[in-house]
């Protein structure tokens, strides 16, 4: 017997439609931050009729659904309060890897019982359309899945940021890839698998897991911000591939938007780190084993160490400020002390900006989120093809945190897992004040910084809020 789907109600069709254009307003208002509340707002409203209307369409069991959505709303309510902003790029990764796997049990599901589902003809074989839709599905889910999982332990610091290669993972990730594809279009045609039985939609799922690790872990900490936006994307298409086997219209349209703009973003980011789009989804295609660039070991190096009174003095007495704000600044959560260390300043007549590096940070965005949480007006802050040309006239480069996106070796080390990567120009200014917790340790990327040693460098070494803090109380209590 056919098991037919019923059409789709015309209302219905109408809210599924309200609510893609919803989603749409919602990406067009979070390509600037003066409109990304309403962003926000309208996404939510978006969701919120997506899934109302499809209760509506399925009423059944909807008990055990609105038990399901009220606890994991319940967890995510709990983690949303509690996560710090530190730890947002991890928390989307892990995120993420929950969307993979999402779609990889939904299509788990319609395998094993596929008559539910509507995908089955008129002898109950697995329509050979749905069984592509569900291979790639869950390909794509268990890819998101398990690359989301490495990411998300690189960015917690479980797992090193360095870039672990493993030998041949060229030739792995290609074999591993062709072995996903060919068994896929293989899964649509064989007739064992169209009745629901033989091992190779779970081959399918294991090799998507294995090269989701295979290819994160050779991706360097500095590409990582490119990594979150590329799983992203992966998971905006598992969902939409998981929309065709529930034939559900605004599961397609809202994976096929988060799909694309992440792609989009992806691409953007790669464009702006001097990176090819293609060698970071393949996984660190262009990196080398012995790609380490100069480490922070031998002797020890001179620096010039000064204080928060020190800072405040040069500071009062500059024209023009840049500030650099990096993850350091964010760990110590110092973003509110540093806005009122900007107001300050402003008030003794000094220029105050701010420049954001495109990967600063540990996920897209990361700086600007921080700085808009801490409410430093948006005119102030520039992206770096806007402001670094002006480093080489500003007093002062006030370096909070940051440390590989404000390295030179990036333009002359050819062995730097940065090389290639452009930087905030903070060497030329005429005075870099750099807050650093300590001399030890080095940047994600695991390279050492020259300009830590330059003679225009004072190194303020302490806690990033208490520095800054010291630096306001400095400001507070002197005058030219």
């Amino acid at each position: 017997m056919e098991h037919a789907v019923a059409a789709t109600p015309a209302w219905a069709v109408l809210a599924y439609l309200a609510a893609g254009v919803l989603f749409i307003l919602a990406l067009r208002g979070l390509s600037s931050p003066e409109s990304s509340q309403a962003g926000n707002r309208n996404g939510m409203i978006g969701m919120a009729l997506a899934v109302g209307t499809t209760l509506v369409l399925h009423p059944t069991g909807l008990p055990l659904i609105i038990g399901a959505i009220a606890i994991g709303g319940g967890i995510g309510w709990v983690i949303a309060q509690r996560i710090q902003m530190t730890a947002m790029p991890e928390l989307v990764a892990g995120f993420h890897s929950l969307v993979g796997m999402a779609a990889v049990l939904v299509g788990c599901a319609a395998y094993l019982n596929p008559a539910a589902f509507g995908i089955v003809d008129a002898e109950g074989s697995i329509l050979a359309v749905s069984r592509v839709e569900m291979g790639l599905g869950i390909a794509i889910g268990a890819i998101t899945f398990s690359g989301s999982i490495i990411a998300f332990l690189k960015l917690s610091g479980r797992m090193s940021g360095s870039p672990i290669l493993l030998p041949g993972r060229h030739v792995l990730n290609l074999g591993v890839l062709a072995g996903i594809l060919g068994l896929t279009a293989f899964f649509a045609i064989d007739a064992t698998a169209a009745a629901g039985q033989g091992p190779l939609l779970w081959i399918i799922l294991g090799l998507s897991f294995l090269i989701g690790v295979t290819l994160i872990i050779p991706i360097g900490g500095a590409d990582m911000p490119v990594v979150i936006s590329m799983l992203n994307s992966y998971s905006g298409w598992a969902a939409a591939a998981m929309g065709f086997t529930l034939q559900n219209t605004a599961m397609i349209i809202t994976g096929a938007l988060v799909g694309s703009s992440g792609a989009i973003l992806s691409y953007i980011m790669c464009r702006a780190m001097n990176r090819s789009f293609i060698s970071v989804i393949a996984g660190g295609f262009g990196a080398e084993a012995d790609a380490g660039g100069a480490k922070a070991s031998g002797p020890a190096k001179s620096y010039k160490a000064g204080s928060a009174d020190d800072a405040a003095f040069i500071m009062q007495n500059a024209e023009s400020v840049i500030i650099v704000p990096g993850y350091g600044m964010a760990v110590s959560q110092a973003q509110h002390a540093l806005r009122e260390m900007g107001e300050l300043l402003k008030k003794e007549g000094v220029s105050v900006k701010y420049a954001i590096h495109p990967v600063a940070g540990r996920m897209p965005g990361h700086m600007n989120v921080l700085l808009a949480e801490a409410n430093v007006p948006y005119d102030e802050v520039f992206e770096l093809e806007d402001i670094n040309s002006e480093f080489g006239q500003c007093d002062v480069a006030f370096v909070i945190g940051a440390n590989d996106v404000t390295n030179p070796l990036a333009k002359t080390d050819k062995t730097s897992p940065i090389y290639g990567m452009p930087i905030l120009d903070v060497e030329k200014a005429k005075t870099v004040l750099f807050i650093k917790r300590s001399m030890g340790g080095v940047g994600y990327a695991g390279v050492d910084n020259p300009v830590f040693y330059a003679d225009n460098t004072m190194m303020l070494l302490a806690d990033a809020k208490k520095m800054v803090e010291n630096i306001v109380k400095a400001l507070n209590g002197g005058g030219h």
